[in-house]
């Protein structure tokens, strides 16, 4: 699993510089030539696996196919999708990613997986740009060949901070015991400084764990209403909750049982509007909830025509969920890779090095107002280190009434300073 916080020097080096080379000869391998025939990109996700799942992120790219087909396609070619299931392992990435290159993809959108370095280092050997990916690990924004939308996790986990400073006295954490997992503390922690508080208390639960009652005793510690409970465990988060609404702690004064007093948070992606319909909507144990994340709530009308595209072209695959954020980051890629392959021309071939020539041009891509306007060229970029090809590094503020998702504050948050100022 990638780490936020090394980084594959020599590999990256190499890899840009066969980059350049190849595409000074303007015969990259892995992608299509000419200005006919179909445009072919691919998606990956895990499936069916014991850990985080993403089918929606295939799923939605086959819809989105469907709907730009039916008008046309892009630039007046049909979009081709492949897709493929990384099974949440480093070698299932590294074949996904072979097997893009093998059958011919300009490039890879909206996915998800948790091996950043499995699958950058062959891309990068490629030459495949890498659109839109979920933000899960620190290769999506190191590597020269990644277009990230949103900000990752990194913004997610500043934002959560940024939300909760001054709302409680003490923050717990509860995250996976994984190499991603470490990144979470690091940033929520960034984020409470950057507003003035103190770090979360980081409490680490086994990524496939099934019983949470120990660490909600510990998330609980001593029962103030002015503490805050955060989790961010992926599919986990609701059981978790449920769990930490059934633990109980004895008074020291009375001699009572009390349930947990501590306000609840987590991160979209953890917590989306599925889980709460599923959890009891109103009756949820996340009612209440401060939740942080990329885009504006589910329910906001810039949504309209991606509901509109799933209700038509998905009917009846329960796995394209609009509520979901893989979902809507895929839909979003796919919308700001279109608009870039549209701003080629028809004339233009689009192979990976074109494709990648015009992602590094590109400035001012519209999502509809579902992100700030994208782009990619060098002064688009925000002054992070560790996190080269971040450009967005905007969140929202949401929470939980009446079993639905809100809006806690109207508009994005730009975390970006606080990310650059997030300790290395």
């Amino acid at each position: 699993m990638s780490d936020w916080r090394t980084r594959r020097a020599l590999p990256l080096v190499s890899a840009m510089a066969g980059v350049a080379l190849l595409a000074g000869c303007g015969t990259l391998q892995g992608g299509a030539s000419g200005t006919t025939g179909p445009i072919v990109v691919m998606t990956w996700a895990p499936q069916n696996t014991n850990a985080t799942n993403m089918a929606g992120m295939p799923a939605m790219a086959k819809t989105f196919a469907k709907y730009i087909n039916a008008r046309g396609g892009v630039a007046g070619r049909e979009l081709k999708v492949l897709t493929c299931n990384d099974r949440n392992t480093a070698l299932g990435a590294q074949d996904c990613a072979q097997r893009a290159a093998d059958e011919g993809a300009v490039a890879v959108v909206g996915s998800y997986s948790q091996y950043g370095a499995a699958f950058t280092s062959t891309l990068e050997a490629e030459g495949i740009p890498y659109v839109g990916g979920y933000g899960v690990t620190q290769d999506e924004f190191e590597s020269p060949l990644s277009y990230p939308v949103n900000g990752g996790l990194p913004a997610l986990m500043a934002g959560a901070g940024r939300q909760l400073a001054g709302k409680c006295g003490k923050v717990s954490l509860i995250r996976p015991d994984t190499a991603v997992g470490d990144l979470y503390a690091r940033f929520l922690d960034a984020g409470l400084r950057d507003a003035g508080s103190t770090s979360a208390t980081d409490l680490r639960a086994p990524e496939d764990s099934t019983d949470y009652n120990a660490i909600s005793r510990q998330a609980i510690g001593a029962n103030k209403p002015s503490d805050c409970v955060s989790a961010a465990l992926g599919d986990k988060t609701a059981t978790f909750f449920d769990a930490f609404r059934r633990t109980t702690t004895v008074d020291p004064v009375t001699g009572g049982e009390d349930g947990p007093k501590a306000r609840i948070a987590s991160i979209l992606g953890s917590v989306q509007q599925s889980t709460l319909d599923s959890t009891g909507g109103g009756n949820s144990p996340l009612e209440g909830a401060y939740i942080t994340g990329w885009y504006p709530p589910s329910s906001d009308s810039r949504w309209a025509v991606m509901r509109n595209t799933i209700k038509r072209y998905a009917f009846g695959d329960n796995s394209v969920d609009a509520d979901d954020p893989g979902v809507q980051t895929t839909w979003i890629a796919y919308t700001a890779l279109t608009e870039v392959i549209e701003k080629m021309g028809k004339d233009r071939p689009v192979t990976p090095s074109s494709l990648k020539v015009a992602l590094d041009q590109a400035h001012g891509i519209s999502t509809d107002g579902l992100t700030p306007p994208l782009g990619w060229r060098d002064e688009d970029a925000a002054a992070i280190i560790d996190q080269p090809r971040l450009v967005n590094g905007r969140v929202t503020f949401q929470k939980v009434e009446k079993g639905r998702l809100v809006a806690a504050r109207n508009g994005f948050v730009d975390v970006t300073h606080t990310l650059e100022d997030a300790p290395r």
